[in-house]
């Protein structure tokens, strides 16, 4: 359905440093960095355009973080989630939910919200049941 997300900064190198650390539990990488901009894809990902972008805003003007927007990444495991949440923490990015089911939304919402250096609201969400442990 999507193209493709942006999220703005005011500080390009700052936040490729926070999205690296950030996205890597996710096997989300760089693919390309420009002078105003850098793009985000998974392992395999074969598309013609990457899906995440990070840019700096065309007008000139200081990245705003939108009211009410969320960016939110799907993640294979309840593990890939709090190791997102920990990365995005040591990387300067500020807790806006701890790890956790959220099941409000559905009884497998297991989610974690930071916000970036610029304030952005990102969010990393495993839909999945927890898998029974084998001992």
């Amino acid at each position: 359905m999507f193209s493709h997300v942006t999220v703005g900064t005011s500080k390009l190198t700052r936040a490729l440093r926070f999205y690296d650390a950030a996205l890597a539990p996710l096997g989300i990488t760089r693919r390309n960095t420009y002078k105003a901009a850098a793009s985000y894809a998974p392992q395999g990902h074969a598309g013609t355009n990457h899906p995440f972008w990070v840019v700096r805003p065309l007008d000139g003007a200081a990245a705003t973080a939108g009211n009410g927007v969320t960016v939110a990444f799907d993640a294979a495991s309840r593990a890939a989630v709090d190791a997102f949440h920990a990365a995005a923490l040591a990387a300067g990015g500020k807790d806006e939910g701890p790890p956790g089911l959220r099941a409000h939304y559905h009884p497998n919402y297991y989610g974690a919200y930071v916000r970036d250096p610029d304030r952005n609201k990102i969010c990393v969400v495993c839909h999945k049941a927890e898998q029974a442990r084998v001992a």
